[in-house]
């Protein structure tokens, strides 16, 4: 069997500390049997593992979210990126094209895409295990996982099954997000939530795909993934389907998506540099800034501070967020890469137009910044913790504490952390831009 995980969003309901390049589904806020903090994703993948439903897992995402994943799941899972941002049809015929053109799958092997970033337990595994017979043994082209529905909600798609005493019903329709009157009519009718989650033989969804787009590699298809039509997957395909099948799910299941929701599920009320002082109520603060916050006298109400900014919201109206999110914004303030980490601790403009960036970065050990050129910023580098080699322009050295390098523009440079190493860089220039980079091979001995 072969996992698909859909990786997505553009991290605005969980503002400041997710942003478009760290979405809510990578906020290490959950504890783990361990004890230590984990993310949802991470959550998610761990849960997979420990029910045994497969070691093959492939991540559909947007390529600003593929150094997150790398840093927070290592090498154990394959990633494939859209090339640009469409719809979730075009992303499961991605990831369906790789398992195909690229893994060389075979048409019978049964394939489940599911989010990434469900907050659920251990039933809904077994559900998904249930999906996957229930597609082997042919029962229906095309299985979905219902959710039991606990209110008329307006926010998910439903699934409206046949009534039989099986736990395997056959589809009658689907209805698009209702408004709630027409949801609590659902209800009456025994329709369930659509769960996101898919199962279908690899040969069914090709034969889809094929009507689009054909091409002999993976490669191939990649290049020409705008040939796709922008369209979601349950339009495209659920709905038109001839054969669709619901298996329901009645165990825990949540949407971490706002901040009313996900402190729900957080096993303390403060995570970080935080002070509680005894007379706070149902309340919840998240610091990721190094300066303490106190907080005292709070009731209902949510405090997250980022290097992004700081929010003071009641939990009641915490989704109004997302509507003031874009004026909020400027640039990641904290980003994890592939490498590592970067925050941003200071960004000045000064009258004449010349501007300052600084930033500290982290390099987990045995990990590189690739080797690369500015054409309009110079870069002066502190190292401030731990041991790496540094290259300028060919010449390689060794760094530590308390060394200092500077970058001119133009020149080529890169850096390896033989152990887990942190410097203070500073950027300065008349623009300063992550795009202002080209990379370049280099081969470290």
């Amino acid at each position: 069997m072969q996992l698909i995980l859909l990786s997505g969003g553009s991290g605005k309901r969980l503002w400041p500390l997710s942003n478009n390049a760290r979405s809510k589904q990578f906020l290490p806020l959950l504890e783990a049997p361990n004890g230590k903090m984990e993310s949802m994703v991470q959550r998610v993948i761990r849960q997979v593992r420990e029910s045994n439903l497969t070691e093959n897992i492939t991540l559909a995402t947007n390529a600003s979210q593929r150094d997150i994943i790398v840093n927070q799941l290592g090498e154990s899972v394959n990633i494939v990126t859209e090339p640009e941002r469409r719809d979730t049809f075009p992303a499961i015929a991605l990831a369906t094209a790789y398992l195909a053109k690229e893994k060389k799958c075979c048409a019978d092997e049964v394939v489940i895409v599911m989010p990434c970033d469900p907050y659920t337990e251990t039933d809904y595994f077994r559900a998904i295990a249930q999906m996957s017979e229930t597609v082997t043994k042919k029962v229906a082209d095309l299985v979905l996982m219902g959710i039991t529905p606990t209110y008329p909600s307006a926010k998910y798609g439903y699934v409206v099954p046949e009534k039989n005493g099986s736990d395997i019903k056959m589809v009658k329709r689907f209805t698009e997000k209702p408004d709630v009157p027409t949801a609590e009519k659902l209800l009456a009718e025994g329709a369930l939530w659509n769960g996101g989650v898919f199962a279908f033989r690899l040969g069914y969804m090709i034969e889809i795909i094929d009507k689009y787009l054909q091409t002999e590699t993976f490669e191939d298809f990649r290049s020409r993934y705008s040939e796709l039509p922008k369209i979601s997957f349950d339009y495209e395909v659920a709905e038109k389907a001839n054969s669709v099948a619901v298996i329901p799910y009645t165990g825990k299941w949540k949407d971490l998506g706002t901040w009313n929701t996900l402190t729900e599920e957080l096993s303390k009320n403060g995570i970080g540099n935080v002070i509680l002082g005894d007379k706070n109520e149902n309340s919840h603060v998240i610091n990721e800034l190094g300066i303490p916050v106190f907080c005292d006298g709070l009731k209902d109400i949510v405090v997250a501070s980022s290097p992004d900014g700081i929010l003071v919201c009641a939990k009641s109206a915490s989704e109004n967020i997302k509507t003031y999110v874009d004026k909020l914004s400027l640039r990641p303030m904290y980003e994890e890469r592939r490498w590592g980490t970067y925050q941003v601790l200071d960004d000045a403009t000064f009258a004449d137009g010349y501007k300052s960036l600084t930033k500290t970065i982290t390099l987990n050990s045995g990990k590189n910044i690739s080797y690369q050129i500015h054409h309009h910023r110079d870069e002066v580098w502190t190292f401030v913790d731990g041991e790496g080699l540094f290259v300028l322009d060919g010449e390689v050295k060794k760094v530590g504490r308390g060394d200092v390098v500077h970058i001119q523009k133009e020149h080529y440079h890169a850096v390896k952390a033989l152990t887990k190493l942190t410097f203070i860089e500073v950027q300065s220039g008349d623009l300063l831009i992550e795009e202002d980079i080209e990379r370049f091979d280099w081969k470290w001995e």
